[in-house]
């Protein structure tokens, strides 16, 4: 017998409260096993850089500061394009923090809840270490939970091996817009003296419903009117303009990288006893590469109501219903020689050279009507192009390049990639990147200075020039995108300041327009970009602050919110010397401009002239709090609603932010 609405309210809350209740015991007993934590050396953790596998230091999530923050969709970005809900799409709007379309464009909105390369990481922990996360919020019918685990373990002092598991779900404020995804990574790594091993897997099955959009934008800005004087409205009444439509991704990325050291022993000798070794270690000279890294990505759209296909202008293949498939695959080998950074005084810095190949293959909707005759039914759009898009292709990818790194030095240190495409769909690509750093006193306080430069020309993704599907086609002849980019950083500790400079020119870009359809701008774009990190503070009163100014040169082509804030004031004390509080109100807020438009069908955010957003303050009331290896948070988002801003809250157009809600969330760190 089916539960009762209110009776089914109440289990379902029971049930989320169950899991806290057993988070929140859980720290109530790291906190007594503290007294007898074991002493062992500290943890760290890092990542990768491409090609070769080089490592680079990465924090491990054990924070108090913002913990709150993993409960709210746009906490990605100050300026954050959106649909709305957790694990749903988005863009970020900060220019210089985006990254250029994938070769697999249909995952980039949901990039920021999907595992990568960039985001993988690997621990040395000594001892083993467990992470647990639950957040959760909302009543029945807009529940949102977000779970996650992550574990380490040292099988040696120099081998590892991990797993960790992400799974978001939402069911949306608003009417059929549900969200989830289910991530998990298994990893591993030992570093010894002649080899080296870094490798793991990744999965991801997301599943996005998608509602185009609610029906009429006053239901938010003036429900009186739309309603006849009703002045409230519950946001799951809204209608929305699509009602059986969802996008389904799922794949899989295996990575191995391994490296073989070639070197000598340098001994040791006892300074009484000189014939007495009392220590050896091993000192690479150069070292062998082989990285291997194997993709999948898999996207389908349905949708299973022929009213909803009134949303789109065209039809190719079925006029009352879409079942759209598209899927991609990547084997990318890189061979590499290096000689290493300081295994003798003379050798100042790191040499590598390297070749990789890359084989990409392309599946796509099959469409099996007829292009023109009687044979083709109606109600069909009329076939755009005289010739049908291939089901299938394949590319193939060779590169040579070289790498020049300084990483230990006490005054100077940089890094600078060069890759040149010298064969198939690569041939004429060069990507060149750099950085280089030094510190110097100043005021009695260490300053970093920092200066960044980029230089590309490469070829548009294949699927920027072949696309097929049942609402969209197009066959392109794209040429290449040519990126110029220089920038600075000054890192002031002392007065916990950090200034970065930005300038960047874009030929041929590769846009979304007003029709959805990639296009490519003839000239050139121009963006500068000037971001300002301040945290100012007296005692326990502390006032963080990031303000980025951007402008475009073109906003017909790159429209950008020129300013973006992010804002957080809050009082930070420990009561009875062992708990941790962070207490405040944060807020983020850019200026309003043209924000792209979504597609549902192919998931992404296209330029439209029409309709501005922004101009709206988005505030969180919260408390952080901290015991032990544990932390957890309560949090009123969007705390502002109603009283304070307006009621314009879209971030992109006829898709409103969360309305206010309730969240809480816990976290512990076990050792084990």
């Amino acid at each position: 017998m089916a539960l009762r609405p209110n009776c089914a309210k109440f289990a379902h809350m029971k049930q989320r409260l169950s899991i806290l209740i057993v988070l929140i015991l859980s720290v109530v007993c790291v906190h007594r096993a503290s007294a007898v934590e074991p002493v062992v050396e500290p943890s760290y953790a890092w990542g990768i850089l491409q090609p070769l596998g080089l490592h680079y230091p990465a924090p491990i999530d054990t924070l108090l500061y913002n913990y709150y923050r993993t409960a709210i969709p746009t906490a990605v970005s100050n300026a954050f394009a959106t649909t709305g809900n957790q694990a749903s799409a988005g863009k970020n709007m900060i220019f210089m923090e985006q990254e250029p379309i994938s070769p697999f464009f249909l995952k980039d909105a949901k990039r920021y809840w999907l595992p990568s390369e960039s985001q993988q990481r690997f621990y040395n922990t000594r001892i083993p270490m467990s992470l647990v996360g639950y957040n959760t919020g909302g009543g029945r019918d807009i529940a949102q939970d977000y779970f996650r685990f992550l574990f380490s373990g040292n099988f040696s002092p120099k081998g590892q091996i991990g797993l960790k598991i992400d799974y978001p779900y939402s069911k949306g404020s608003y009417a059929n817009q549900a969200a989830k995804a289910f991530n998990w990574n298994l990893f591993g790594s030992y570093m010894g003296d002649r080899y080296e091993f870094q490798g793991y897997i990744n999965s991801y099955n997301a599943l996005n419903q998608e509602n185009g959009g609610i029906t009429d934008d006053l239901y938010i800005l003036d429900p009186a009117e739309i309603q006849g004087g009703l002045s409230k409205i519950n946001p799951k009444n809204i209608p929305t303009n699509l009602t059986a439509s969802r996008n389904r991704l799922n794949g899989k990325q295996i990575y191995v990288n391994n490296r073989y050291k070639v070197g000598f022993w340098k001994e040791t000798y006892d300074s009484v006893y000189e014939d007495s070794i009392i220590a050896r270690e091993y000192v690479p000279v150069s070292s062998f590469i082989w990285t291997l890294s194997y993709s999948e990505d898999r996207h389908r759209f349905y949708n299973t109501s022929s009213s909803d296909e009134n949303f789109w202008e065209n039809h190719y293949i079925t006029a009352n219903s879409t079942g759209d498939n598209t899927s991609y695959s990547s084997i990318r080998n890189t061979l590499g020689v290096a000689l290493l950074e300081g295994f003798n005084k003379y050798a100042k810095a790191g040499l590598a050279a390297f070749i990789t190949h890359d084989l990409r293959k392309y599946t796509q909707t099959i469409d099996s009507i007829p292009i023109v005759g009687d044979a083709r039914p109606e109600g069909l759009t009329p076939y755009p192009y005289a010739d049908k898009v291939a089901p299938k292709a394949t590319e193939n990818y060779v590169y040579v390049g070289a790498q020049l790194t300084k990483r230990h030095g006490s005054l100077l240190n940089y890094e600078g990639t060069v890759k040149l495409g010298i064969a198939g769909a690569a041939a004429g690509e060069i990507q060149a990147d750099g950085n280089i750093s030094t510190h110097i006193r100043l005021l009695g306080d260490t300053v970093t200075v920092q200066g960044y430069g980029h230089f590309s020309n490469t070829a548009a993704p294949y699927l920027m020039n072949h696309y097929v599907s049942n609402h969209f086609i197009w066959e392109n002849d794209f040429g290449k995108i040519r990126r110029v980019r220089f920038g600075g950083i000054l890192d002031i500790p002392q007065t916990s300041t950090r200034a970065n400079v930005c300038v960047e020119n874009i030929q041929n870009m590769i846009y979304f327009n007003d029709r959805c359809l990639p296009a490519q701008n003839g000239g050139s774009v121009q963006v500068l970009s000037l971001r300002l990190h301040q945290d100012l503070g007296w005692r326990a009163l502390h006032w963080n602050n990031t303000v980025t100014y951007q402008k475009s040169s073109d906003t017909s082509v790159l429209p950008l919110p020129q300013l973006a804030v992010y804002s957080n004031l809050y009082l930070q004390f420990k009561v009875a010397k062992v708990l941790d509080v962070q207490m405040g109100v944060d807020m983020d807020y850019y200026t309003s401009y043209y924000a792209p438009s979504y597609q549902p069908s192919t998931m992404t955010f296209c330029n439209q002239h029409e309709i501005k957003c922004g101009n709206y303050p988005y505030m969180n009331a919260y408390v952080n709090m901290q015991l032990s290896r544990a932390r957890f948070f309560v949090l009123f988002s969007h705390v502002n609603q109603g009283s304070f801003g307006g009621q314009d809250y879209f971030s992109i157009p006829h898709y409103p932010l969360n309305p206010r809600r309730f969240l809480m969330g816990v976290s512990v760190n076990f050792l084990n």
